[in-house]
């Protein structure tokens, strides 16, 4: 009777809230599954949600506000919306990638057995949110139908208490949260957010439903902190997607989780200075030392930055000054003595931390920048533009857009070939030929890689990079990233905002932003000045607007914009030779050529047959040139410019050094993103120079 009672008490406050509410707003209900009520949902739309964040200088836009219209990254999304996303769901729905028949086997819809690595789950994940971005620009109502029955398979693939897990539930030899290396965390992690994105476009509850199921069961095994799970999680990816569950469903227990998973790491750790030959402990899993007392980006590079993002989004909401101040000390070891010249990171593929600790696909010790065996995990290049994303919003400073956009123009898109269907793992900054790092490095991109994990987190950031380009500041618009673009969305003050971006970045550098609809009250335009600028002139309406901010922060403008107001942002796109610091051994006396954000290499399809980069000599006085060629790699700026070409080639290995041959021969570079689309190639980014 007491049962009955409590059923019928719990059945009648359902439909009193669905009563009162109109259908509108029942699209912002989901049932709550652990405390049986339900919960009102935040109806926000970021890409991250900061609407209520209360330690966040520069909000997220709603999802959809800003659209690639022409240009760079409006090819890129067509792209995406044609070939990459439909191509990876085809891989992941069949039987190569088997991400798909992996839920239906532990639905029990068909026999067979667990195919792909542990993190399988997560990758699927991935796809699905990366279809979801798709779908929110071009509103292609077979996406929907066809997420939506992918969304009840995984459903049914669920158990009773929540617990989703196939590489786990398939296989009876394993039990729950038993092993770490299982990545429980990192698939827990890609659903929530998955979910959350899910419910903010189509405002479906049906995803979100299995996440806060899925969530409540995570809350109930960790919260309590038995000492037998004081180590676990691996990859923690599951600290965002807490987050950002918290965001969507304002049940704080989440952010709780998200805190005791930060903290949780660096309570029990390996004895101080003795090398630890093992993958999953020690600086290899960020757990030697707390975070809020770290001074260095150690171990695995994927594991590190999902780590330093979800941790930057609890301080969004907590403000603790110990976490900002730790996470702002990392940002600077990794930029300024870790980080690749195309904002890659991941130095090595196995090598040892700061504290003499085995660390694997990871940061290790400072200035350790190889060229043809650095490593540079395509996700942990991502990773690093999430993490400066989160910088950006909660710090509002534009050095953190400054890598960002590095990295989205050089490490993360030579991931992928030009056509959208291959990819690359690893991002060497020199491929010789024969040279191979390992089983994850092929000499082309492949269709499918085993270890999965880099592709869809590839389509998904470029599916969502327009939510980027812009935020919202606290009386105002901060434009982020440039390219051609539509923006319509409001103010923090709910006033309407409509602008057009028209450029030709980043092969040019003149930008024209035009107001077609805001308030009549001043506001601020904050505009990125990248660090690379060495100068920049800035117009409104043609008239030239004196400013004080320098290359590397934003320029404000504060005045009563109307409708056809015109800002015009000119950023000359000089040649440059960097070099390195002097630190870095493997770039000594070698020079890397930048364009704007840009980065170049030379190629082996440019040069004259049978030469190797290796025979490549880059004259310090050399006067480059750069070309827009339309035909060439999709449509790139290519330099060009006087080389040199030694021609008495030696062999061994080593030999006396003798006169040597050089001979004056004209070289093109391409982008580095590009490389590797006209063949099997070699490839180097650092070239040796010489002073005459």
């Amino acid at each position: 009777m007491k049962k009955l009672s409590i059923f019928l008490c719990s059945f009648l406050l359902i439909l009193s809230c669905k009563k009162n509410t109109t259908p509108k707003e029942e699209n912002n209900l989901a049932y709550n599954n652990s405390q049986k009520v339900v919960v009102n949902l935040d109806p926000s739309k970021g890409v991250v949600n900061y609407t209520n964040s209360p330690h966040v200088k520069l909000k997220s836009l709603n999802i959809g506000d800003c659209k690639w219209t022409d240009g760079f990254w409006a090819d890129k999304l067509k792209v995406a919306q044609d070939v990459m996303v439909p191509y990876m769901g085809e891989v992941l729905k069949g039987d190569e990638g088997h991400a798909l028949n992996n839920f239906k086997i532990a639905a029990g819809l068909i026999e067979g057995k667990h195919k792909g690595m542990h993190w399988h789950d997560g990758d699927f994940y991935k796809w699905i949110e990366a279809s979801t971005y798709i779908y929110a620009l071009n509103k292609d109502n077979k996406i929907l139908k066809e997420l939506d029955d992918l969304i009840e398979i995984i459903g049914k693939a669920q158990q009773e208490n929540g617990y989703l897990q196939t590489q786990i539930t398939t296989n009876k030899n394993r039990k729950p949260f038993s092993e770490r290396r299982y990545h429980e965390m990192y698939n827990s992690g890609h659903l929530y957010i998955a979910a959350c994105i899910y419910y903010r476009v189509t405002g479906h509850t049906n995803f979100l439903d299995i996440a806060i199921k899925h969530a409540n069961n995570l809350y109930d095994t960790f919260q309590p902190q038995p000492k037998e799970l004081a180590r676990f999680g691996f990859n923690q990816v599951q600290i965002m997607g807490l987050v950002e569950l918290y965001r969507t469903t304002k049940d704080k227990r989440y952010l709780e989780l998200a805190e005791i998973f930060i903290n949780m790491r660096g309570k029990s750790k390996p004895k101080p200075h003795t090398t630890v030959r093992n993958f999953h402990i020690g600086d290899m899993t960020q757990e030697r030392t707390p975070l809020r007392k770290e001074d260095e980006a150690v171990g695995h590079a994927v594991l590190a930055l999902y780590y330093y993002a979800g941790a930057a989004d609890v301080y969004a909401e907590t403000g603790e000054k110990a976490l900002i101040d730790a996470l702002d000390r990392i940002w600077g070891n990794i930029v300024d003595k870790k980080m690749f010249v195309t904002g890659a990171c991941g130095q090595k593929h196995d090598g040892g931390s700061s504290n003499r600790d085995f660390v694997h696909e990871a940061f290790t010790i400072d200035y350790e920048m190889h060229n043809a065996h650095a490593y540079n995990e395509t996700c942990a290049n991502l990773c690093n533009a999430m993490f400066n994303y989160r910088m950006l919003s909660v710090k509002g400073e534009s050095k953190h857009a400054d890598v960002m956009e590095l990295v989205l123009y050089n490490s993360a898109l030579s991931g992928i070939n030009l056509e959208g269907n291959k990819y690359f793992y690893t991002n060497p900054l020199r491929r010789t030929k024969g040279h191979k790092m390992g089983v994850t490095d092929y000499p082309n991109r492949v269709g499918y890689i085993p270890c999965f994990c880099c592709p869809p987190n590839l389509v998904r950031t470029i599916a969502k990079s327009s939510a980027w380009a812009y935020s919202l500041s606290q009386n105002g618009i901060a434009v982020n990233l440039y390219g051609g673009n539509q923006l319509d969305t409001k103010l923090l003050d709910d006033s309407n905002i409509k602008l057009k971006q028209e450029t030709n970045y980043p092969w040019d550098g003149n930008i024209k932003i035009t107001f077609e609809e805001c308030k009549s009250d001043a506001f601020d335009v904050l505009l990125r000045i990248p660090d690379w600028a060495t100068k920049y002139s800035l117009a409104v309406n043609g008239k030239t607007q004196k400013t004080t901010a320098k290359t590397g922060t934003f320029a404000t403008l504060n005045r009563q914009w109307k409708k056809g107001d015109v800002i015009t942002l000119n950023l000359p796109m000089d040649i440059k030779l960097l070099e390195g610091n002097p630190l870095i051994e493997e770039v000594r006396n070698q020079a890397a050529v930048k364009r704007g954000p840009v980065v170049y290499c030379v190629e082996s399809p440019d040069l004259p047959k049978n030469t190797s980069i290796l025979d490549v000599y880059l004259p310090l006085k050399s006067k480059l040139k750069a070309t827009y060629k339309k035909d060439l790699l999709g449509g790139v700026t290519a330099i060009s410019g006087n080389f040199k070409l030694r021609e008495n080639k030696k062999k061994g290995m080593y030999t006396e050094l003798t006169d040597v041959k050089l001979k004056n021969t004209e070289v093109q570079l391409v982008p580095y993103f590009a490389w590797s689309n006209r063949g099997e190639s070699e490839m180097s980014v650092w070239l040796p120079v010489i002073l005459d």
